[in-house]
């Protein structure tokens, strides 16, 4: 089935903020080009970005051996695998973006929901560049307060909905 055909709103929504942005360019409308604009802007960053990922995915996929990821992130193992989670969310650089591929890749390779859950929201919470940048302008205080705080909460609601997940038997789509 072709994609036009699969997802015919979604045709019908691109092609409609397409003829938005054409005529606000044509016609001097302000915030119809600054959307424009931005929609431009973000689809280039995300060009630059996106093949670097999809590159360092592959070679996840290869050189990493599915029974690594099942000892240190599976079922087997134990609390230190959010610990993992966090440690490799806070490296990630690019923003949810990037770390979306990632924890498909973990997914696939039979981490836990509930460690993969941990990492997409450490991903958003605890990034090193994010935090530095914070600590920058809020100060090492609130920082740390804010880890102290946000980081076990990440944990035991990524546990909570991990766990009812897999109790209703969740697979997600596109993995075996």
């Amino acid at each position: 089935m072709s994609l036009l055909k699969k997802h015919p709103w979604a045709t019908a929504i691109a092609s409609l903020f397409a003829v938005f942005s054409l005529g606000s360019l044509a016609t001097g409308y302000g915030p119809g080009e600054e959307m424009g604009r931005s929609f431009l802007e973000f689809s280039w960053q995300m060009l630059r970005i996106l093949p670097c990922v999809f590159i360092l995915i592959g070679l996840f996929d290869v050189w990493v051996k599915k029974e690594t990821v099942q000892r240190h992130l599976g079922h087997g193992a134990g609390p230190l695998a959010y610990t993992w989670a966090i440690l490799l969310a806070g490296t990630a650089v690019g923003g949810l973006h990037v770390a979306l591929p990632v924890a498909h890749a973990l997914h696939s390779k039979q981490a836990r929901l509930s460690v993969v859950l941990t990492f997409l929201t450490a991903a958003a919470v605890c990034r090193i560049p994010m935090t530095l940048f914070e600590a920058s302008f809020l100060g090492w205080r609130f920082t740390l307060a804010r880890l102290a705080v946000s980081l076990p909460l990440v944990v035991l609601s990524s546990i909570a909905i991990g766990n009812w997940l897999e109790r209703r038997n969740y697979a997600m789509p596109g993995t075996d």
